[in-house]
């Protein structure tokens, strides 16, 4: 089934250069037809497959979908409207910075799919490291699953420059301790969006992601 026509496309391009108040409030009926409407429905239908794969994640889809405005309040940049759709497909949608799940953002250009631990606080932090050093035959096996590495490549992320002294050791032999960051991300060009395999190709990806998310979990709530 196809959730998305081409003016889907054209409307984030055209909002990418008149992001504006005036322009978007003239074009609002376009908004709710060719990206509001269509958006959620995906999201409807992809939750279903997820479903299906975790139970835990039986949210609807307005509780996964963000908002197009921006929380301008304390940013430098003031253009009032984001210029991509996202949703946060886990147990307590986009509210879950925890559990397990997948990050879903489309833009003009592309979709692309965030998993793992954005930005986690310094305790979290050292929970995964820790985690990743007391389980490094489990964490050699999942970088190395050759689903993963097809998906994936690597764990992507900022990294540290300094560690704590007792890490540096380990770090010789997994530079990964090393990360702030643990992310998994895969991309696609816009033109899939018009494709009959959407869904069967992000889901196919979540569950490239599942060993890795769970281990994170696991370590955030070490």
């Amino acid at each position: 089934m196809e959730y998305f026509s081409k003016e889907f496309v054209k409307f984030l391009t055209e909002l990418t250069k008149n992001n504006n108040r005036d322009w978007f409030n003239a074009n609002k009926g376009r908004y709710e037809e060719v990206i509001k409407k269509p958006f959620h429905h995906f999201i409807a239908a992809l939750l279903e497959e997820v479903f299906k794969i975790d139970k835990e994640i039986a949210i609807e889809a307005k509780e996964a979908i963000y908002r197009i405005n921006r929380d301008i309040r304390f940013s430098k940049d003031k253009t009032p409207y984001k210029t991509n759709v996202s949703a946060n497909i886990a147990k307590d949608g986009r509210k879950d910075m925890l559990n397990p799940g997948f990050y879903l953002e489309v833009n003009a250009k592309r979709i692309a799919l965030y998993s793992g631990v954005y930005m986690p606080e310094t305790k979290a932090l050292r929970n995964i490291r820790t985690f990743i050093i007391e389980n490094k035959d489990r964490f050699e096996v999942i970088i190395n699953d050759k689903n993963f590495k097809k998906h994936f490549v690597e764990i992507q992320g900022e990294k540290s420059k300094i560690i704590p002294k007792e890490m540096k050791e380990f770090a010789l032999t997994q530079p990964y301790i090393y990360n702030k960051q643990f992310l998994m991300i895969e991309e696609w060009q816009s033109d899939l969006l018009l494709s009959k395999d959407l869904i069967k190709t992000i889901v196919t990806s979540y569950k490239a992601t599942r060993p890795m998310s769970q281990f994170l979990y696991e370590a955030l709530t070490y």
